[in-house]
This record gives structure tokens, C-alpha cells and sequence, in this order.
């Protein structure tokens, strides 16, 4: 169902209210929204900042923010020092009030962050229509962000797409965290299933930045999956973060040096990808502990973000993956995972016909040859290859029946190897249809759980 606002209309205080929404700082829309958590309208705020933060397109970067939800909050400023902040940053803030409801806890919450998300990406937000659809955020009162941080610097002879990209652009993440908090908390991190990449405009003979920064591409990513779980994360004592993928390529092109056209397609390579994971992570420990966060790092995939993400889980020790990218030194382990379908060993892509991995198993012998012959080049480009013993991350699973067959192979073949360690694992199954991720509020609550157990977060409902 579709989220609405019903604005509240007041004669005068109505245009009074027009008039500063082009002028200074202050509250220039006042209203109710409907929430399903709730069941009832809740009250929100609309600010808008004196010099606002806008995205490629020209919308204006948007914070979402959650108020008087009934959790012990992490953050210890106050509600309006940390608007002022963001307002500061130069983010439009919309404050929802929950005004203590009991079941606006996680993970019932994450209902009105999918409703949140798909008005946000449809353009219809509260009667605002000019939301950036990939550089807004929902935060839990007491956090803040951090947002465009330098990961890693992409080198454009890997992907070699377009042809004009020849200075390697750097790698974000987005880091959300408690301001001033009362202790320190863990974080999860997710490198998107949404590309960012560079883009050659012809008409201007320039490379312009219209897909630079899509990691939060909503209709890519969070919307157009009813994805909650990334910003649902505070309400288990949890921050987040949310990292470029590391194919800095649209998803259907990129080729090797003299090869074919869109060889790449549908996968990324290693060692670009192990080393762009490790990189993140060191990124993620080292800048977050001075934002209050723990140390302890969990991450959480899906479709080519679980490619990506369980990189991060194995214990072998590859050289040319080490030591690339920034913050060398600082450890790359993560404590947990929790990964949906992907592809995490590519010596199994001929294991069914017609299983949906059509493009793989065409296009890999295109930069690999011939999987007999060249066999432990095929492994070590999946993540599979890295999990080496009982020191690997222990992972929660999930996918669905009725999702193109390899992912089941793919999924349930790393789970075995896994077991087969003594690694900790957990599958969730059937949770929906097809190519999705987990909604039901059962479901959210088994992954929350699975990752908070191995980050010790602190539970955080009153």
C-alpha cells in the first residue's frame, strides 16, 4: 500500500508557510502522514535548509528523521541539536514524530521505511516532489551521517568502460552513526546491488557525473526491493553504512584490455573485487572509531552486493588481494554476514541448463578460457575460494525456491563448505517470491538477531 501525506490546511498560516519554503531556515510545511505502524497519522515537519545540499539532478539531498520512537536512544544530543546539524550540512530534514507509540520497534518500524522509500522514490513524499531519489536517508533520532567517504580509487583498466575513462575515480561509502553516543556500537555494511560509474557525454566531448554516487539508487535498491533492513539496523543497537559496489562499471558492459565487448557482463573480477572489499572494510573500522563505533563489523548483501559482500567472510590469505587501497595495517575481518543470493564460485556456472546464469557461463571462458584448463583461475575469482577454515565469518543465508536455480546451487554449496569448517551458518528459505528480500517482520527479526548476536549490539527496545 501506498503511503500518503494529508496536509493539514490553515488559511493564512498556509501561505505564511509558502513563503519561507523559499526563504530562510525554518519549519515550512506542517502535516500528518499516514503510517502503518501506527495505523493512525503521525505528525511531521518539513525544514529546509538556507543552502541545500542537491544531487546531480538538481533535487535536494533529504533527511528523513525518526523522533520519540520508544528505544533507549544511543545518541545523547538533543533531537533539535542533531536537526540543526543536518540542517547545517545543508540536508532537507523531514521529522516524523511517533510521539512513543509502543510498535513503532524494530522490526514492525521497518514497515514505514519501505513506505518511506517508495513515496521518497515515486516523487510524492509529503507533497515534496523534488527529493533526491538516490541521495536521501531515513536516520533514527540521536544519529548523523557521514556521507561520500573515499574508499578506494578505482582503476579504469580493469573495466575499461567507457573508452574516455582514463583517471580512475574514487569509491565512496555513506557511514550513518550515533552522534555523542552514550556507548560505543557495531555497524553494518553493504556494498549496493545499484552501480555507480562513469559516464561519457558526447554531445559535451566530457565525462559527466550523472551516475556517479548511486549506491542508494532507490528504485535500483531499497525501494525497488522493499529493502529495510540496512536503515532498520539502529533500532537493534546497530549503525550502518553503504559502500559503492566495486564493479565502477554499468552492470552489463566491461571487457579486459584487447578483448571482447561486455565480456564483464553481469560479474565482477577479482583481484579488483577482493581488494575493494578489504579496502572498505579497513576504511569502514578505521573512520568509524571516531564516530563511536565499535570496531565490530557485520556485512549484509544481496544479488551482486552478496558477490561483493561475501568477500569479506573468508580466513585464506591471497597476496595480490591484500594490502590495496587505503588504510593498510587496519584489520579487513568482519564478524559476521548475512547474504542473499549471489555468486560466490564460478567453477559451478555449468552445473544446470537453463538455470539462469546464461551470461556466465557464455562470457567467463571469453576472459578466463576454458574452465578445464584453467580451473583455479575460475575459483579464485569467487568468494568461495577464500573460505579456507574454521576462522571464516559465520553467515546467515537467505534465498527463495522459485529464484533462478543457480542461486540455489550457488547459496547452498557455500553454506556446506561452511558447515562442513564448523562455521556457524543459518538459512532462511521461501520467504517470498522470486528475486527478493526477506519483509516479513519473522523474518527480519531471525537476521537482526543472527548479526547482533555476533556483533554484540545492544537491545535497545524499553
Amino acid at each position: 500500500m501506498k503511503l500518503f501525506c494529508n496536509f493539514l490546511k490553515v488559511g493564512l498560516i498556509n501561505l505564511s508557510i509558502s513563503l519561507v519554503l523559499f526563504g530562510c531556515t525554518s519549519n515550512a510545511i506542517t502535516g500528518q502522514w499516514d503510517s502503518v505502524v501506527v495505523q493512525h497519522p503521525i505528525n511531521y515537519s518539513v525544514t529546509d535548509p538556507e543552502a541545500p545540499l542537491k544531487d546531480y539532478n538538481g533535487e535536494v539531498m533529504t533527511v528523513v528523521y525518526l523522533e520519540n520512537l520508544p528505544l533507549k536512544k544511543v545518541g545523547q544530543n538533543s533531537v533539535k541539536e542533531d536537526v540543526n546539524w543536518l540542517l547545517a550540512q545543508g540536508y532537507r530534514v523531514v521529522e516524523f514524530d511517533y510521539n512513543g507509540v509502543e510498535n513503532a520497534i524494530s522490526p514492525i518500524i521497518n514497515k514505514d521505511i519501505i513506505a518511506i522509500n517508495d513515496s521518497l522514490a515515486s516523487g510524492t513524499f509529503c507533497g515534496l516532489d523534488d527529493c533526491s531519489r538516490y541521495r536521501s536517508y531515513i536516520l533514527f533520532e540521536g544519529y548523523r551521517i557521514k556521507r561520500d567517504v573515499p574508499y578506494f580509487k578505482d582503476n579504469p583498466m580493469v573495466y575499461n568502460w567507457p573508452k574516455e575513462y582514463t583517471e580512475g575515480d574514487s569509491l565512496y561509502m555513506d557511514i550513518i552513526y550515533p552522534a555523542n553516543p552514550i556507548h560505543d556500537v557495531p555497524v553494518v555494511l553493504s556494498f549496493s546491488y545499484s552501480n555507480s560509474y562513469a559516464t561519457y557525454d558526447s554531445d559535451k566531448n566530457q565525462l559527466i557525473d550523472l551516475n556517479k554516487n548511486q549506491r542508494l539508487n532507490l528504485g535500483n535498491t531499497l525501494a525497488g526491493f522493499n529493502d529495510s533492513f540496512l536503515e532498520g539496523a539502529p533500532a537493534n543497537g546497530i549503525s550502518w553504512a553503504i559502500a559503492d559496489h566495486p564493479k565502477y562499471c554499468s552492470w552489463g558492459k566491461g571487457k579486459p584490455v584487447d578483448g571482447p565487448n561486455d565480456a564483464y557482463k553481469s560479474y565482477q573480477v577479482n583481484p579488483d573485487a577482493a581488494q575493494k572489499v578489504k579496502s572498505a572494510i579497513r576504511t569502514l573500522r578505521k573512520e568509524g572509531h571516531q564516530l563511536g563505533l565499535s570496531g565490530k563489523i557485520g556485512v549484509f548483501g544481496f544479488s551482486r552486493g552478496s558477490d561483493a559482500g561475501s568477500m569479506a567472510i573468508g580466513d585464506k590469505v591471497v597476496p595480490e588481494f591484500e594490502n590495496a587501497g587505503f588504510n593498510k595495517g587496519v584489520s579487513d575481518e568482519v564478524q559476521v554476514a548475512v547474504l542473499g543470493p549471489g555468486v560466490f564460485n564460478f567453477t559451478r556456472v555449468y552445473q544446470g541448463a537453463d538455470d539462469g546464469d546464461k551470461n556466465l557461463e557464455g562470457r567467463c571462458p571469453w576472459v578466463w578460457g576454458e574452465l578445464k584448463d584453467n580451473y583455479e583461475l575460475w575459483e579464485k575469482m569467487g568468494s568461495s575460494y577464500l573460505v579456507e577454515s574454521s576462522l571464516s565469518s559465520p553467515v546467515l543465508f537467505f534465498y527463495n525456491s522459485d529464484d533462478s536455480p543457480y542461486y540455489h546451487d550457488q547459496v547452498m554449496h557455500l553454506k556446506e563448505k561452511l558447515d562442513s569448517l564448523g562455521v556457524k551458518t543459518s538459512l532462511i528459505k521461501d520467504y517470498g517470491k522470486g528475486h527478493s528480500i526477506p519483509q516479513k517482520s519473522e523474518d527480519l527479526r531471525v537476521m537482526y538477531q543472527f548479526m547482533s548476536s555476533h556483533l554484540d549490539a545492544s537491545q535497545i527496545n524499553k
